[in-house]
């Protein structure tokens, strides 16, 4: 991408307006650090507007009164068109973010485009009213849109998260403001497009870029019956502490730092193909990311250099170079935070097996080598806190119940693996790790069940019949002795 994409008007409702305020978002490239895009920052003006707009839509539009199929016919639009466009997307994710082309196609669009696939089978699974038969009579039972939703994610897989909570909040009824984050708001102004020829109606959805100020005035709005957040965990604990000063209820993924064991068992080969891609997949900026490696003592120095090798030979570069697999961090923040670890952890004592600076040759850009560290021990900050960029952790352990101890032993519970010749044993050690999600012998987030996690990796679950359930609230009706139910 070399041209300017500028845009100068918001989207409010379903429909261009000019913002009220004058302050804008420069999106500047973390390849070649130059700016690459210019949208206005929506003001607090903007969010009343859209609450507004979004809570008519609510209360008295068509879209929540509309038959499931209404919906469903408007939401496979939206899919299709996603499908379309998928290498456009893909493209514009990749030069604001610095995700590998290859995964934005894979993970950014397609996966976006799946998420909303889903989301569609989960929905007509789904009774909206069912009646039975109650201690004191026959009830009613009713499962109701929850109302307008503040909807708010992060730069790493804008697409992808935006999908995961638009297509259910949308096919429940709900009205929703997306609010996307000011590193990567120009691929939102895709989705606007693509929602618009749609034919969703007017009101029901609006995209306001902006950066913290702005979006903590939207969760902490009174209009708000919903908020449904992807970040860090510090920004999950504020907004939970402002949402909860109107009792507004709240969605939260957030960070996490899983392990992924391997057993003594393991074929070593298939872990290391397996691990590698997820455990530095989109730069390392995935809250998912297998960034703690564990390997059984008595196979530890051949899984290090296996590793190390591995790492080392992943190909860094121009995200937008279909040969990338390892691209800029998003943001110059992010490059040192992710510098300073790896000074924190040789400090600690740990060993840089491969990596451990900026990438030769790549002197422009945001750029931090693959990086892996053996010698490990789950007390070091670099093994307990979430790095967000390719920095991974090698520990050794004794035995498979040391593995098990530190694997949850995490102050997050949000993801992990185990790798082994017995499935069987492999399912027995998922259930003894406090994660939201486990995988056996591979990794991936199947988007049919719940996704989330325990501890400070977040509140509720996306996904599934579980994550539909977020945007939905359930009304009891109590009818007279000898009626029969729903009529």
């Amino acid at each position: 991408m070399t041209d300017l994409i500028e845009h100068g008007q918001l989207h409010i409702g379903g429909e261009l307006v000019d913002p009220l305020g004058t302050d804008t978002i420069e999106v500047v490239s973390p390849h070649t650090e130059q700016v690459i895009g210019r949208v206005p920052h929506a003001s607090a003006a903007d969010v009343n507007r859209a609450v507004e707009t979004a809570r008519e839509a609510f209360d008295h539009g068509p879209w929540p009164r509309a038959s499931l199929e209404e919906r469903i016919e408007v939401v496979t639009r939206i899919k299709d068109a996603i499908a379309v466009r998928h290498e456009e997307i893909a493209r514009v994710i990749s030069a604001q973010n610095g995700s590998p082309y290859s995964w934005s196609v894979l993970a950014q669009a397609l996966g976006a485009m799946m998420v909303w696939d889903t989301a569609i089978a989960v929905a007509r699974g789904v009774t909206f009213e069912e009646p039975r038969q109650g201690v004191l009579g026959p009830i009613l039972v009713r499962r109701e849109p929850v109302g307008v939703v503040a909807a708010v994610v992060p730069w790493n897989v804008p697409q992808f998260v935006a999908a995961a909570k638009l297509a259910p909040a949308l096919l429940a009824g709900c009205s929703v403001i997306l609010k996307p984050s000011p590193e990567t708001p120009l691929d939102a102004y895709l989705l606007a497009d693509i929602v618009a020829e749609a034919g969703l109606p007017k009101g029901v959805l609006s995209i306001l870029p902006a950066g913290r100020e702005v979006s903590e005035y939207l969760v902490g709005h009174p209009g708000v019956d919903k908020v449904s957040f992807t970040g860090s965990v510090a920004a999950g604990k504020r907004v939970m502490e402002v949402a909860s000063r109107n009792l507004t209820r709240v969605t939260l993924e957030l960070g996490g730092k899983s392990a992924a064991v391997i057993l003594p068992d393991a074929d070593l080969e298939a872990a290391v193909a397996g691990i590698v891609p997820n455990a530095w997949m989109n730069n390392g900026q995935a809250c998912v990311a297998q960034t703690r490696i564990l390997a059984p003592r008595s196979h530890y120095d051949e899984i290090a250099e296996r590793f190390a090798t591995a790492a080392g030979a992943l190909t860094v570069g121009d995200p937008l170079d279909a040969a990338t697999q390892v691209g800029p961090l998003v943001a110059q923040r992010q490059q040192k935070r992710s510098l300073d670890y790896i000074r924190l952890g040789q400090e600690e004592g740990a060993k840089v097996l491969t990596g451990g600076s900026r990438p030769a040759g790549l002197e422009r850009g945001w750029y931090v080598e693959p990086t892996l560290f053996g010698g490990v021990s789950n007390s070091m900050r670099i093994a307990r806190e979430e790095i967000f960029g390719p920095v991974i952790c090698l520990l050794p352990y004794e035995d498979e119940a040391e593995a098990v101890r530190i694997a949850g032993d995490s102050d997050y519970g949000l993801s992990g693996s185990v790798w082994t010749s017995d499935v069987e044993h492999g399912i027995d050690i998922a259930r003894q790790v406090r994660t939201g999600t486990y995988s056996v012998n591979t990794f991936s987030l199947d988007m049919l069940g719940p996704f989330g996690g325990y501890k400070n990796s977040g509140l509720g679950r996306e996904f599934g019949p579980e994550g539909f359930a977020e945007y939905l609230e359930h009304k009891m009706i109590h009818l007279p002795a000898g009626h029969g139910g729903a009529g």
